[in-house]
């Protein structure tokens, strides 16, 4: 069993659609996954997110209260709650660009599994067996330190328009690196906040 799966009670939301969640690196298997998607196969109904476009578990957390909300009061946009997730963290309003920037691809090695217990039988015990049966890669904790281990600053700066916000250089985790960090998170945070909005 995935000693990393996280089952999140997210705050204002009911606890029965609890929110199950794995980060994995060196995932081996990427195309396996996508294919079982793309093949509607019901069992691997999951939210399959590239993790080198995720900034911190903030921004993560942010995406799936989104979509989870959204799916408990009827405005999804997409065919289910695990679309609905990925798309979530686009900032803009087409799904099928949502899914290509955010999304799992063939050459995807870090991924993000989330799983939301929309039914009774699916539980931590049956997300984590599964998981574990089928993910080829390492997990890794749901936190800000592992994150920062594969996000591509870059690939996120550009897909949120954030160009102008100064770039952290790698390993110069200092107060002002950090604070360029929080600051890009606030955008991100912010761009997933007003999509559709307007």
């Amino acid at each position: 069993m995935s000693p990393t799966l996280e089952t999140i009670d997210l705050p204002h939301l009911p606890s029965s659609l609890a929110v199950h969640a794995a980060l994995y690196k060196d995932v081996q298997n990427a195309s396996y996954l996508r294919q079982q998607l793309l093949s509607a196969n019901t069992d691997f109904e999951y939210a399959f997110i590239d993790a080198s476009m995720i900034l911190s578990r903030a921004h993560a957390l942010a995406a799936v209260f989104r979509a989870v909300n959204d799916y408990q009061n009827e405005r999804l946009k997409s065919r289910n709650i695990h679309s609905e997730i990925v798309f979530s963290f686009s900032p803009t309003n087409n799904i099928a660009d949502s899914f290509r920037k955010f999304g799992i691809s063939d050459s995807t090695s870090n991924l993000l599994v989330v799983k939301v217990s929309v039914t009774p039988d699916i539980t931590h015990e049956t997300v984590a067996a599964h998981l574990a049966q089928n993910v080829e890669g390492a997990p890794l904790p749901l936190d800000d330190e592992a994150l920062s281990g594969i996000s591509d600053i870059g690939k996120i700066k550009k897909v949120y328009k954030l160009g102008s916000l100064p770039s952290t250089s790698s390993g110069q985790m200092n107060g002002t690196a950090s604070e360029e960090k929080r600051r890009l998170e606030l955008s991100v945070l912010g761009a997933i906040a007003l999509r559709g909005a307007t």
